[in-house]
């Protein structure tokens, strides 16, 4: 641990496993899941494209992304200081200062910091829960990771729809139980879902998670890829997540 990043009260350093890549968190806070490691598996980005992460936390998309495409530059946009703060110091500590840019700042407001269409590949792990529902502590930040509190899912799309290109892509995680509205919102804000593949925890659950891209200004066809299985069984991954995603 370099001497000029510094760890703050209860903060550890998390070995990604990947390209020597490592991340700081806060357990008590909020830590990255499986969802953001799928997603950085599923987006496509190309050589010397711009990419921003919408939502990024304490960074974890943009480390993947760094070691997984060519993008030129990543940028992630988050809303919470404390999180913003600790993906700032997890660039620096992985030395990627001059690819990665963090941002602290609402989605709601993006089109101010932003220029309009700017980006080539936008990417979102939104919170999957409606603001009402069960929440014990709203200003806790997992409650805010987790429920839409600070903004919606419109906000998202609205926000991406300004800052992608056109013919830019969408990379989006959510809950197959907000399927509908999700694409419903896509379509409105011409963002057409051109790519999904829904992700079970076991061959013979139902699904957990939905994976999304969407293309601004693209014309109606999607394709629906084969199921992505988690588990072959309790505690073992199947073969195409070790292999594909680093599990």
């Amino acid at each position: 641990m370099p001497e000029e990043i510094l760890l703050k009260e209860k903060e550890r350093v998390d070995d990604l496993q990947l390209s020597g890549l490592h991340i700081i968190q806060n357990p008590e806070k909020f830590c990255f899941g499986m969802d953001a490691v799928l997603l950085s598996g599923f987006v496509r980005a190309k050589e010397g494209e711009s990419l921003l992460d919408i939502g990024t936390g304490t960074g974890i998309l943009p480390l993947l992304l760094s070691a997984k495409t060519k993008c030129a530059h990543l940028t992630g946009l988050e809303i919470q200081e404390e999180s913003a703060d600790m993906a700032r110091r997890s660039v620096a500590l992985n030395h990627l200062e001059e690819r990665i840019t963090i941002v602290t700042g609402d989605v709601k407001e993006a089109g101010l910091v932003f220029a309009p269409a700017s980006f080539d590949c936008i990417t979102c792990n939104p919170p999957y829960m409606i603001g009402e529902h069960g929440i014990q502590n709203p200003d806790a930040p997992k409650a805010i990771a987790r429920h839409e509190i600070l903004c919606t899912f419109e906000d998202v799309a609205a926000a991406t729809e300004k800052l992608l290109r056109p013919g830019g892509r969408f990379y989006l995680v959510h809950r197959p139980f907000r399927l509908a509205e999700i694409l419903v919102t896509l379509t409105e804000h011409k963002l057409e879902p051109k790519r999904m593949r829904l992700v079970y925890p076991y061959v013979d659950k139902e699904p957990n998670m939905v994976l999304i891209e969407a293309v601004r200004g693209a014309r109606s066809r999607m394709t629906v890829e084969p199921p992505l299985i988690l588990f072959e069984e309790q505690g073992k991954y199947t073969q195409e997540i070790r292999e594909k995603f680093g599990y």
